[in-house]
């Protein structure tokens, strides 16, 4: 897929494991990690805010487009 998730990243940035983040945004650690490894299909605007709110990011942090060509 082109769009790469750089969630680990901004977690490693910010020194937050998954399951705080997961605590603070109310998802489950099982969907954050569907969503850091890339295999999430959608992803609610309201949960990219909150995760930018809580790592104090901006979406282009976190996800990337990358031409495969």
């Amino acid at each position: 897929m082109a769009i790469i998730v750089n969630l680990d990243v901004m977690l490693a940035k910010r020194k937050m494991r998954s399951k705080e983040l997961s605590e603070i945004i109310g998802i489950t650690t099982a969907n954050l990690s569907i969503l850091k490894s890339g295999k999430a299909k959608a992803v609610r605007f309201s949960t990219l805010e909150a995760i930018c709110i809580a790592l104090d990011c901006q979406p282009a942090d976190i996800l990337e487009y990358k031409n495969e060509n």
